[in-house]
């Protein structure tokens, strides 16, 4: 019975780590795409590790706040105020994931 117990628990644990990175990539898609694809205002390009590595001496609190709270041209929560504050670090790691 332990067994069963562990196995689904660790399916569960599976399930929200998948769904977590899904969201990060959604939420991305819905509010940071636009200007993170392109440049615009400044914004750093997701997977230019040269835009993003003077951001990245700072530590990720320091980004999530960013994202979270605004910062500069960038409007808090990508101008999507109905968001999470777990919705935006989820799709601040997702934008990081191809430099770290």
């Amino acid at each position: 019975m332990k067994t069963l117990a562990s196995i689904l628990l660790l399916g569960v644990v599976a399930s929200i780590s998948v769904t977590a990175h899904a969201d990060g990539e959604a939420t991305y898609n819905q509010a940071c795409m636009a200007c993170h694809m392109t440049g615009a205002a400044g914004a750093p390009i997701r997977g230019n590790a040269e835009h993003w590595e003077p951001r990245l001496e700072k530590d990720m609190d320091t980004l999530y706040d960013h994202a979270i709270n605004g910062f500069q041209a960038m409007p808090p929560k990508g101008g999507q105020l109905g968001l999470s504050d777990d919705e935006v670090k989820a799709a601040v790691d997702h934008l990081l994931e191809p430099v770290l």
